[in-house]
Order: structure tokens, then C-alpha cells, then sequence
């Protein structure tokens, strides 16, 4: 490999599975889910299958000057910090090697986690006059009663400046704050920035939570929920029975570094990212529609960058929202990328362990892949019996299947046309210090 090939270092997670890397890889590997069914009577019941997360307490090494601070960060943004805590700490890096503005930082949020507006209620009960609102006393108890910085909590990339100032990552950065597939570019970016030598480590960061009522709402909206009539095995990506997606919460990191850095130091590699790629196709129609083949070009790109042809990959781990018209998009996409079959690369989708997390999916399902890929082993698609008959050849399994190479692919879409594709190799052997030659 070259001085600046990118490999990963550390990583962290935080799902509905469980806190920590370890912990959710055990539970898929027995094949958990981490969805669970609710009770509430706000909403219908098939609003109520979700992926929560009970408990996620700060980490007890927190530097002083940020405990005052937590209370500003929004419920998902917690769970991006703990992650990426995981991922520095999982990196075991001497950051004081590196000068904070050679610290590039890549944060993929998205959700909307701040619902009603309690925050206002002492200002609007003291402005109420017999059902009026006293527009005058409203503004003044708006100033006196009110937390200025409630609007911290409502921001998409709530996390960001929290972050930054936790490990003190001021290089090349941004905040992208917009649905799938915005945790895979965030890893692109991420890997970019130290390729092109703007950084020496990076830290990208996928974070969302889609089970408050403003999301659930609007993708029942959009029509993209399942109907949840088997419960949380409804969740069914691929199958010819699917109606949807149950959505989740989470975070998920990863440290990257370059080659050569990590090498000097005797790291520990956990994986190269071989190619990135991302693509946006629109579809000229009036409504929310998936590209007939919404995932081809941006795989194509990604394999040209990692110089590395189809037949060379162990496994694909697709986006796989369980929505019809979406999946059969990634499907006729697979399909054709794999010559309708008759290249044999296994397909699995990992979002029913946990629920959609929105961009943390993207970066969560690198980290099962390198776990996977370090095993030999192809993940199970839970819940999965059998698709539609135009996609019958492509090799999708309810089982673990064996991998036969240690690369893999990741592919994330969204609703607006864009697909993003990362490819990522282990090292030859499993996790150790070096990386093999597959490709």
C-alpha cells in the first residue's frame, strides 16, 4: 500500500443491539434483533415498532469543561459522541502527535429529535389572556423565561462544535445534514481529506433517531413505514413480501489514519477503504421515485477506484430500506453489476438487527462488514424468504454464508436519487498489521 491509502483504525457503535462494537456484532451473529414493539396511545400500532436505545450514559472521562455542555446536545447527537468516543479510544492514538488542524472531522446527521415545544411553555401561559395571547408579554416572557439556547437542541448537526472541541479535531471538516446516504459520503470525505495529505487522521460520524413523531410522521407520510402486520419481523429487506422499513436510533464511527502513519506506530488495521464513489440520479417525475437502477453508477465508480472487479468480492452489503420500489431499484441495480447472476457474490442487508438509523446505517454497516469479512463469514438477512422472481439468481440468504474474499462493498441510496459506495479490505489473515493484495 501507499504512504496515503487510508485504513481504519478504530471504530464505534451504538445501537438498539447494545453500546460498544463488540456487543453488536455477538447479537447478530445469534441473530438478535434489537427492535421491539411499543405502547402508546398517540400513535397507531404500527408506529410502534421501532429500534430504541435505553440508556446511554456519558463517559466518565469527559473533560470538565464540556459536562456544562451535554445538556445542549439533542438525544441522537449523544449517541454520535459516545461512538465516536468508542472509535478515538478503540484507535489507542497519541493525538497529541498530530496538530489539531491535521485532525480532519466529518459528522452525517439528519433526523428531527426535538418534538413540541415545552421549552416555550412559560413564556406562552404567562401571555395567555382568557384564550388571547398578549403578543406584547409573550416577547418579554419569551426573554426572561425561556432557555436562549433552546435552539441548540432543534440544530441537525447538534454535535458538531461538541465534538470538535472534545479531541480537538479543527482540520478539514464539514456537517452534512440530510438523510441516507450522507454517512457514506461522510466516510468518502473523511478518506479524501488524507488522501489528498489535508489531514493525518480523520474521524467520520454517522448519528440519527427516527423514532420521535415528527420523523415517524413523515415517513409514514412519504409511505415508507412498514405496516408492521408481523411485528418487528415485518422489517423483511429483499423478500417479495416487504411493505417498508422500522426505524431505529444510533451512532457509529470510524478513525481513519493514513497508511504510513499507522504503520510507523504499529497500529492495529482493521481495514483499508480500497474506493469511494457517490452519485445522485434524478428521476423527471413529479413525486418521490427511486432511479430504476439507483445504486449501479456509484458502485461502478467505487470498484474503478479501488481498482477492483466484481468477481473479486467476498460480499455486498446493501441498503436495503425494504420498501418495494426501493429494493427492487438495489436489486436490478445488483443484478445488473453482477451480469444477472452469473458472477456469485452474496447479499445481505443489515438494517433489521437494528432498525434504519439513517446515516449512522451507513457507517454502522462498514463496521459490521470488516467484523464479517475478519470471520469469513457472509452476515444473515434476517427475516428474508425469498424475492421476485427477476432477481431470483442473485444470492441472498436467512443464513451465514461463507466469504470468500476479504473485501467487501457497502451501498447506501436515498430519496432524492443519490447513492454512495464504499469498498473496504481487511487485512489478509483477519484483523493484524498488514493488508492483502485481493484485488
Amino acid at each position: 500500500m501507499d504512504e496515503r491509502d487510508v485504513v481504519i483504525t478504530g471504530t464505534g457503535l451504538l445501537t438498539p443491539l447494545g453500546s460498544g462494537c463488540d456487543l453488536n456484532w455477538q447479537r447478530v451473529r445469534a441473530q438478535q434483533t434489537g427492535l421491539s414493539s411499543g405502547s402508546s396511545e398517540d400513535l397507531p400500532a404500527y408506529m410502534q415498532c421501532w429500534g430504541r436505545i435505553n440508556e446511554a450514559p456519558m463517559p466518565p472521562d469527559l473533560p470538565p469543561k464540556l459536562i456544562g455542555q451535554v445538556k445542549f446536545l439533542n438525544r441522537s447527537a449523544v449517541y454520535g459522541f459516545l461512538a465516536a468516543h468508542e472509535a478515538v479510544a478503540d484507535a489507542v492514538f497519541p493525538l497529541e502527535q498530530v496538530p489539531p488542524g491535521r485532525r480532519a472531522l466529518y459528522i452525517a446527521s439528519g433526523d428531527y429529535t426535538k418534538v413540541g415545544y415545552e421549552f416555550m411553555s412559560p413564556a406562552v401561559k404567562d401571555a395567555d389572556r382568557d384564550g388571547h395571547v398578549d403578543h406584547a408579554r409573550l416577547n418579554s416572557a419569551a426573554l426572561d423565561k425561556v432557555n436562549p439556547f433552546f435552539l441548540l437542541e432543534s440544530l441537525q448537526n447538534n454535535l458538531f462544535s461538541f465534538l470538535s472541541a472534545s479531541f480537538e479535531f479543527m482540520g478539514p471538516n464539514t456537517s452534512l445534514s440530510s438523510l441516507s446516504p450522507w454517512g457514506g459520503q461522510s466516510i468518502e470525505l473523511a478518506a479524501r481529506s488524507i488522501r489528498q495529505n489535508r489531514a493525518d487522521i480523520a474521524l467520520a460520524v454517522g448519528y440519527g433517531s427516527w423514532i420521535n413523531e415528527v420523523p415517524l410522521f413523515e415517513l409514514d407520510r412519504i409511505g415508507i413505514l412498514s405496516r408492521c402486520r408481523s411485528g418487528v419481523r415485518s422489517f423483511r429487506p429483499f423478500d417479495r413480501r416487504r411493505d417498508g422499513f422500522i426505524p431505529g436510533e444510533g451512532g457509529a464511527a470510524l478513525f481513519l489514519e493514513s497508511y504510513g502513519h499507522a504503520t510507523r506506530r504499529g497500529a492495529r488495521i482493521l481495514g483499508s477503504i480500497r474506493g469511494t464513489a457517490n452519485y445522485n440520479e434524478f428521476v423527471p417525475d413529479k413525486g418521490f421515485t427511486v432511479a430504476e437502477k439507483v445504486s449501479s453508477r456509484s458502485m461502478e465508480l467505487a470498484l474503478e477506484d479501488a481498482g477492483c472487479s466484481p468477481e473479486k468480492l467476498g460480499f455486498i452489503i446493501a441498503h436495503g430500506s425494504g420498501t418495494q420500489k426501493g429494493d427492487r431499484s438495489v436489486l436490478a441495480s445488483f443484478s445488473k453489476l453482477l451480469d444477472n447472476g452469473r458472477i456469485s457474490v452474496p447479499v445481505c442487508g443489515m438494517k433489521p438487527y437494528t432498525g434504519h438509523l439513517g446515516a449512522a446505517s451507513d457507517v454502522g454497516e462498514v463496521i459490521f462488514g470488516m467484523r464479517a469479512a475478519s470471520e469469513g463469514i457472509v452476515p444473515s438477512t434476517l427475516n428474508f424468504s425469498e424475492t421476485e422472481q427477476d432477481f431470483s439468481s442473485l444470492n441472498i440468504s436467512a443464513s451465514e454464508q461463507q466469504c470468500r474474499t476479504g473485501i467487501f462493498m457497502s451501498v447506501s441510496y436515498g430519496i432524492g436519487g443519490q447513492s454512495s459506495t464504499i469498498v473496504v479490505e481487511i487485512p489478509a489473515g483477519g484483523l493484524g498489521p498488514g493488508i492483502g493484495k485481493a484485488c
